[in-house]
Order: C-alpha cells, then structure tokens, then sequence
C-alpha cells in the first residue's frame, strides 16, 4: 500500500520520483485481496504487484528510506550502518519535517534530511516509544486494511507535500 500510495501524492503534486517498497520477508509475493480491494477504493489498482525482499544495496542507494515501525529501523540500520541518517519511521519523518518546513528544491535533499533528523541517535531508536509503529494489517479484516490505508494515505500526503 505504502508505495502506490505515496507514488500517488507525489505524481499529484508533480513531484518526479522513483519510490520502491521493500521488506524483510520473501520478495515475490502478491498483495492479498484485502489490500487489492482496499486500495482499489481509493482508484489504484496493486493487483500486479510483487514483493521485493530488502537488501544492503537497496538501502545504501536510497535517498530515503520510510519504515512502518521501529524495529524496521533497527534492522535496516543493521543491514546498512551508513545509512541511518536517511531511516526514518513513517510517523516520526512525518512530525520531524513539519517541524523543519518543506524541503526547499535550491538546498541540497542532504542537509534538509539532516535538519529532519537533528537529535536523533541509533541508540535512542531502541528506547522510542512503539505507538508510532504501524501495524500491518495482513491477516486482518477489510474494516482495518481500510483503516491502515487511512492512515498510511493521510502521512504520505502530508510527507508529499513537504517534499
């Protein structure tokens, strides 16, 4: 959901970027019915979608990477150190860019997410608090897939508009 989704925001907003999801189960997986008809809904269509398993190269080459919960940040930390200072928790990213203001296109995309990210240390990501956590809905109900994509679409909304 979260790709198609913030893929979405930014195409709305005319923004040109590649966005890729990946995790830290098999690739190669196909959303469920669940997640094809809740995103249907709202006009996208994930039904070819599959799958990709994260790796190290994926993380080192990204601009930015978004997590739905900590321990997702803790182990994308894990698989690729250097990139910590573009791992973000989705709610996190969110709270800490409103503060800093949208990203300014004339300075470099680097110092912005160091503005974003001022403060945060890799050991103070053990400590954080689990109620930004995202849970995912697989397994649920269509009422809370529909909720999850509620709240996954008004975050990458209000990220679009700060990129």
């Amino acid at each position: 959901m979260g790709e198609a989704l913030l893929q979405a925001r930014l195409e709305e907003r005319g923004t040109d970027a590649v966005v890729a999801s990946a995790g830290f189960l098999e690739g190669g997986v196909p959303p469920t019915e669940e997640v094809i008809d809740t995103m249907a809904a709202m006009g996208l269509d994930v039904s070819a979608h599959l799958s990709h398993q994260v790796t190290p190269e994926l993380l080192d080459a990204a601009d930015l990477i978004v997590a739905m919960t900590r321990q997702h940040v803790i182990d994308a930390t894990l698989m690729a150190p250097d990139a910590w200072t573009r791992i973000f928790q989705l709610t996190d990213l969110v709270r800490r860019a409103e503060a800093v203001g949208p990203w300014p296109p004339q300075q470099p995309w680097s110092e912005w997410l160091d503005a974003v990210g001022e403060g945060r240390t890799r050991t103070g990501i053990l400590s954080a608090s689990l109620s930004d956590d995202i849970a995912d809905p697989i397994g649920q109900s269509a009422a809370v897939h529909t909720a999850s994509r509620l709240l996954l679409d008004d975050l990458f909304t209000r990220l679009a508009d700060l990129l």
